[in-house]
């Protein structure tokens, strides 16, 4: 398998040789959630080839950021998961992800919303100083999309499903904490991003119907404070939907 390379010695370049390609790095950000299977991964990334996807895989392991494992019985199924080294790319790939959600807009009609790519934005935007002392249950309802994130003295834990689905729950320390009930329900149109950079309030949010709760009425005030992220650079936003 060929490999593109850039011809010079600088870090920078080896890291895009090594992830750069497309699909790669939003493989990676799948695996950072947990380990899955080739289905699992094909189905967060319905867009991707399947011959795309298993040669990415494919280099991700030569490239030794990537490895297979078989699960034990009754699974005995095989799932792929980040090595130790591919797991330092876990801060890369949020920070790039803010970034990037700065001036991302409003969602288009065809754009797609994943489990992992909420579970990954809910990370990446989660500030641990503005959740010291919160013990908090949020079901989040993104479409067909449903994730709970658990806040718990500054600690975040989030997973695809129901509050009272622990499967995903890997991280959770006391799973016996997250089987209660979520204390709110928060139903979310396609204003999440600009609720978390405070473009918009959640009042505001309640008042033109992108936002519905059910429950704590004060978790909305976690949009924003405990998750957020920085405000769209001045003009950027209108120059980068004029190209798209």
């Amino acid at each position: 398998m060929g490999q593109r390379r850039y011809g010079q010695y600088c870090g920078l370049a080896h890291a895009v040789e090594l992830v750069g390609e497309r699909w790669t790095l939003l493989i990676v950000r799948d695996l950072l959630v947990g380990p899955k299977r080739f289905t699992e991964l094909r189905r967060g990334l319905v867009r991707i080839p399947t011959n795309i996807l298993s040669a990415r895989l494919k280099r991700l392991e030569a490239d030794g950021l990537v490895r297979r494992r078989v699960l034990p019985r009754p699974a005995s199924a095989v799932v792929y998961e980040l090595t130790e080294y591919g797991r330092e790319l876990d801060e890369i790939v949020l920070a790039l992800g803010r970034w990037g959600a700065r001036t991302l807009g409003d969602p288009h009609e065809d754009d797609l919303v994943t489990p992992d790519s909420i579970i990954t934005a809910l990370r990446a935007t989660f500030r641990p100083e503005a959740a010291v002392g919160l013990d908090l249950i949020v079901e989040l309802r993104v479409g067909d999309v449903v994730v709970t994130a658990r806040i718990n003295d500054g600690v975040l834990t989030a997973w695809e499903g129901s509050a009272s689905d622990t499967s995903d729950a890997s991280d959770a320390e006391d799973t016996t904490d997250t089987t209660r009930a979520p204390d709110a329900v928060l139903t979310i149109g396609p204003r999440l991003r600009a609720m978390l950079a405070r473009e918009i309030t959640p009042a505001q949010a309640l008042a033109e119907g992108t936002l519905t709760v059910s429950g704590e009425p004060s978790a909305t005030d976690i949009l924003g404070t405990v998750f957020a992220l920085d405000p769209t650079p001045t003009r950027s936003l209108a120059g980068l939907d004029s190209e798209r």
